[in-house]
């Protein structure tokens, strides 16, 4: 009996030390496979292929340098369909069956939400999703990290700023019914009362709507001179252009989900005026500045169609997870990934970008944002930035 429990014993040992000794998941000698989640076939797949060519464009540079410490970086994408059902879905694929180490860049708000769990459960981090909602960062989690100013934020600073200089006396809100509108309106309203303000009036509307009649008649009605747009792509050039043939012309401030080449190409001379926060430049081809156009002229060449402001969220997201593996060193787990991180200060690039910082406790890279506008159908940046410092 004694043997036996010997032996036993010794099995139990063998077998904890072999579980302790498996390799970190998505890590291998020569590899580290990514996952990400895009919106290729619903209503922000002209985001979701901007994100998956930028980053696909700093993978290749990465793997062409010989990768990360000697791996090389194997990105897997997946559809939502900006869906956070499909989101799930695409979430258990990756995680069970890609086996990835990190998610990274998955765009959508309620899309992340509903996928972390299935992430978390695997210890997998969700690094730099593209929104910028609060709860990519709180409740704080150890595998969660975000890089840009909140919706929150952006319009808490950036509403009584423009409200003061516009002297706009009647501040209305249209915004998405869901987690993104929400986090607008309430980061607006916020702002509105920093300044003995509340909002005249709002409307909302569904994820997916493609006629705004009824939420515009509204607002002129209100005689609003300042409006809110808790809005993407289509409901913001459906909602502006709508706007302007009510002979409604006020003064229209949306997040950095707005900002995007989209809106003014497909919306545009209606689109002139339109306000955006935002945190990275968009890089036109004959940019100012050379190493934009450099760095748009070889996305372009390889591409075959021009940058975007998403196209950069894709490759400064990878950018910055290539800075922190490389720095884990050979030995690339979840937990030196994190420890790297604690520490962690990502400068300015040259697509005007604020320095992000990290720590222990702090999840969030940079919550500095600035204010663009179209003019003469191209963005134009009209303010430094302003946080909440």
């Amino acid at each position: 009996m004694k043997s036996k429990l010997t032996l036993i014993a010794a099995g139990l040992a063998l077998a904890s030390s072999a579980a302790l000794a498996q390799p970190t998941q998505g890590i291998s000698n020569n590899e580290i496979v990514l996952g990400s989640i895009q919106d290729l076939s619903g209503p922000l797949a002209g985001f979701g292929k901007q994100v998956r060519f930028g980053m696909m464009l700093r993978v290749d540079e990465a793997n062409e340098q010989g990768g990360v410490n000697g791996r090389r970086i194997r990105l897997v994408v997946e559809d939502s369909g900006y869906e956070p059902r499909r989101a799930v879905l695409a979430a258990q694929k990756l995680v069970n069956q890609d086996r990835i180490f990190a998610m990274v860049g998955h765009i959508g708000t309620a899309q992340n939400m509903a996928a972390m769990p299935v992430q978390f459960q695997r210890n997998v981090i969700n690094f730099f999703p593209v929104t910028s909602a609060r709860e990519m960062y709180d409740p704080f989690h150890r595998l969660k990290y975000s890089f840009a100013a909140t919706y929150y934020d952006q319009m808490r600073m950036a509403v009584p700023k423009l409200v003061k200089e516009k002297d706009a006396k009647r501040v209305c809100t249209m915004y998405q019914d869901d987690e993104f509108g929400l986090e607008v309106l309430r980061g607006a309203e916020e702002g509105l009362k920093s300044i003995g303000m509340t909002f005249t009036d709002r409307t909302s509307f569904k994820r997916g709507a493609t006629d705004f009649s009824s939420q515009m008649q509204k607002l002129a009605a209100s005689q609003c001179d300042f409006v809110v747009m808790g809005t993407i792509i289509r409901e913001t050039i459906g909602g502006i252009a709508t706007a302007r043939r009510l002979n409604f012309n006020p003064t229209f401030l949306g997040s950095s989900a707005s900002y995007t080449d989209l809106i003014h190409r497909l919306g545009g001379p209606a689109m002139n005026g339109f306000y955006s926060t935002m945190t990275v430049q968009n890089p036109y081809l004959d940019d100012t500045s050379q190493p934009i156009r450099f760095w748009a002229t070889k996305y372009r060449t390889k591409f075959n169609e021009d940058p975007t402001v998403f196209s950069v969220y894709g490759y400064t997201i990878i950018d910055a997870f290539i800075r922190a593996a490389g720095r884990a060193g050979q030995n690339l787990t979840t937990d030196s990934f994190i420890r790297v991180m604690d520490s962690m200060v990502i400068p300015p690039d040259i697509f005007g970008s604020a320095e992000m910082t990290f720590g222990p406790q702090k999840r969030l890279g940079s919550n500095a944002s600035r204010l663009s506008q179209i003019q003469d159908g191209r963005w134009k940046v009209v303010s430094e930035y302003f946080s909440t410092n």
